[in-house]
């Protein structure tokens, strides 16, 4: 007697960050497939950061472009990246989610901090059953603990989390499958470490897995960065046993993927949206506002005091790289804002010794750094650039040899004292030891959200006089 063999294909996608290039092309091949094997053998899910607050779409309808395209796509489940948790506000994520979203969202580690509770429109796991077989769902997204507590959120440890939630639902599952914005490290540890798990769906890291990863019993399975694949896990059952006979997968590269034409409708109608938002005036300028990444310039200097005025600090330290460029004399739309500051990255205010910020300071003079290029942390721009200050002055030689070139710093008026510390308005980015390390030795860190760079340039380019005292220097050459 034949047995009885249950099909089931698992399409994924992770970290698109706003690649609407990419969707109509990821939501016509989800579309073939579906007419190929049929709605009930096809699982589509999305394993965050699929929005990204630097794109126009995005950024323009609060996520709603996003959402309306998942829901056209017809994904069934998702889980929050930090992208959407951290850029989003949560009555934003309300809106988009418990109002438009006609998908599951999934969140097995995240609860309100002031009830400790999940919300309405989020669920701790999901159980659906596909072609007869029963699928579980765990959906973890990373701990960045700090930053989740200053937006009402509690984000729990996610191993322990996973471990959990398997427990329950494996004896009511055929398949259990963990949806994971952790990162490569910490999906080898959930494969490593907490039993039962089938399938392990991955991202955060932008990481690519061509084939299924076998790790112990779990399969470690993920789609790469913006849309560049869809993830295929193809899953066969036997009814007969109640026993998963094979797991295997691949990568559908989108690049030569037809577009779908309703995606491309929506994502017309939604940039048309976003243009009316986004060109509502911020500020008006009387004089332009000149840029440079390597040498000291009104713009930067100007977020520099932003930082240091919102931190309420007595320095502030930003890296010029951060904004792409310079403003012209008239009206500056929010749009304009978004286009030269478009990094998802959050103020702060640290405590930090004297020698490390006279460290930072003496890097600042080095091509080394200033032309280093970053990539990921929030960056959006090319290179580190050099240190824009307020509530400083920084007297150098650059004739000297390198990390022996300042003379002096002054602070409020008085010498830099090596012991000393000094709070200090600055970046997210720095904390997390990129760019100018010294900076991540801060104490009493304190992340200032919801708002972005742009929210604190904006603030200061509605002051006349801040953009009158950030055309003077901060940095003098003695050579």
């Amino acid at each position: 007697m034949s047995r009885q063999m249950s099909k089931l294909v698992i399409l994924h996608t992770n970290d698109l960050h706003s690649h609407f290039e990419q969707m109509p092309k990821i939501a016509q091949y989800v579309s073939e497939m579906r007419t190929r094997i049929g709605e009930d053998q096809l699982l589509l899910l999305d394993i965050g950061d699929h929005m990204d607050r630097m794109f126009p779409q995005t950024e323009g309808t609060a996520g709603q472009a996003n959402i309306e395209i998942m829901n056209a796509t017809h994904y069934e489940a998702a889980v929050l990246g930090n992208n959407e948790g951290l850029t989003f506000t949560r009555a934003d994520l309300q809106a988009c989610y418990e109002h438009n979203a006609k998908f599951t969202l999934i969140g097995s580690n995240i609860k309100e901090q002031a009830t400790g509770d999940l919300p309405s429109w989020m669920v701790p796991y999901l159980i659906t059953v596909k072609n007869g077989i029963r699928v579980g769902l765990i959906g973890l997204t990373i701990d960045f603990t700090d930053f989740y507590e200053e937006l009402g959120w509690k984000v729990e440890d996610p191993i322990k989390c996973a471990a959990h939630w398997a427990r329950i639902l494996r004896p009511q599952v055929d398949l259990l499958v963990v949806m994971s914005h952790l990162g490569i490290r910490h999906d080898e540890r959930l494969a490593e470490e907490v039993e039962g798990i089938d399938v392990i769906l991955g991202g955060h890291t932008h990481h690519v897995i061509e084939e299924p990863r076998l790790i112990g019993s779990s399969y470690l399975c993920a789609a790469g960065k913006f849309g560049e694949y869809v993830g295929e896990v193809h899953v066969s059952f036997d009814q007969d046993a109640k026993k998963l006979v094979s797991i295997t997968g691949r990568l559908q590269s989108t690049v030569d993927l037809e577009d779908n034409k309703g995606i491309r409708a929506i994502i017309d109608h939604a940039s048309v949206v976003a243009k009316a938002t986004l060109g509502l005036e911020a500020a008006k300028l009387p004089e332009a506002l000149h840029m440079n990444w390597y040498e000291e310039s009104v713009l930067g200097n100007l977020l520099a005091s932003g930082l240091r005025s919102w931190a309420d600090a007595e320095i502030g330290l930003v890296n010029a790289g951060q904004i792409l460029r310079g403003l012209e004399a008239g009206s500056v739309t929010k749009g304009k804002l978004l286009e030269i500051c478009p990094p998802p990255i959050n103020p702060c205010r640290i405590l930090l010794r004297g020698s490390d910020l006279l460290e930072a300071l003496e890097q600042s003079l080095l091509t080394e750094y200033t032309h280093k290029p970053i990539r990921g942390y929030g960056f959006r721009g090319e290179f580190l650039g050099m240190l824009c200050i307020d509530g400083a002055e920084v007297t150098y030689d650059s004739s000297k040899p390198p990390m022996e070139r300042i003379i002096d710093v002054q602070i409020g008026g008085k010498p830099l004292i090596a012991d000393n510390m000094y709070t200090v308005g600055t970046i997210d980015m720095f904390t997390f030891g990129v760019g100018y390390l010294s900076l991540s030795r801060g104490m009493e860190t304190r992340y200032l959200l919801p708002e972005f760079l742009r929210d604190v340039l904006r603030s200061q380019l509605q002051l006349s006089n801040e953009i009158t005292k950030a055309a003077k220097s901060r940095w003098f050459d003695l050579t």
